[in-house]
């Protein structure tokens, strides 16, 4: 967690729920300190709530291939881009469950992967100007013979298609601009720096 500095405080705070629907927007009213001195007017800010997340990499060190899914998001699509995207594995975390088993669940869901081990990475703000989620990444190991193929759970309405890269396959799509997803591009530049340290770890 970040270290406060000592100027930083929030002197009050109110909040109330300003939409439910798939989604809560939570309408929040606050003053803080400022860096040159005194308390700042009351601000209001409408906040995303859509809970936390967690995200994996799948990779296999063995053959030094990485996994990625891809499917149909539909905030691409409104934001003018093209709506299909190759991702790390990510989902939304449920009540009493923990970011690891989170990312073990949907690696199976989703790509019908089983985990054999993970490596945490850091947690990082998906958009903290106007929302309060969070995601933990992390790096997953798999073997990655024979995976592929179109997965995901139908009453989800998921259609995901699963597919492995070599890893510099991977840096290109990086590259390209091809990966256009925080999750995606934070596990993979992760793995990028870290590989040989990956595999080091991993080499049995």
């Amino acid at each position: 967690m970040t270290d406060a500095l000592p100027e930083e405080k929030v002197i009050s705070q109110t909040h109330r729920v300003a939409f439910q629907g798939y989604f809560r927007i939570g309408e929040y009213r606050f003053r803080h300190t400022l860096f040159q001195g005194g308390v700042s007017p009351e601000i209001k800010r409408e906040v995303f709530e859509r809970g936390h997340a967690a995200a994996v990499l799948p990779y296999d060190p063995m053959l030094d291939r990485v996994v990625l899914i891809r499917q149909f998001r539909p905030g691409a699509l409104v934001a003018g881009r093209h709506a299909w995207l190759w991702e790390a594995v990510a989902g939304v975390i449920e009540d009493g469950e923990t970011p690891e088993g989170l990312v073990r669940r949907e690696a199976q869901e989703e790509a019908g992967l089983q985990l054999q081990a993970v490596i945490p990475i850091f947690t990082w703000l998906s958009s903290p100007g106007g929302s309060s989620e969070t995601t933990a990444g992390f790096c997953g190991r798999v073997d990655s013979r024979g995976v592929g193929g179109v997965h995901g759970l139908v009453d989800e309405g998921e259609d995901i298609l699963v597919r492995t890269f070599s890893l510099d396959e991977a840096r290109a799509l990086l590259d390209r601009g091809e990966i256009g997803s925080a999750t995606g591009i934070v596990t993979l530049q992760w793995l990028l720096l870290n590989r040989d340290a990956v595999r080091a770890a991993w080499s049995t």
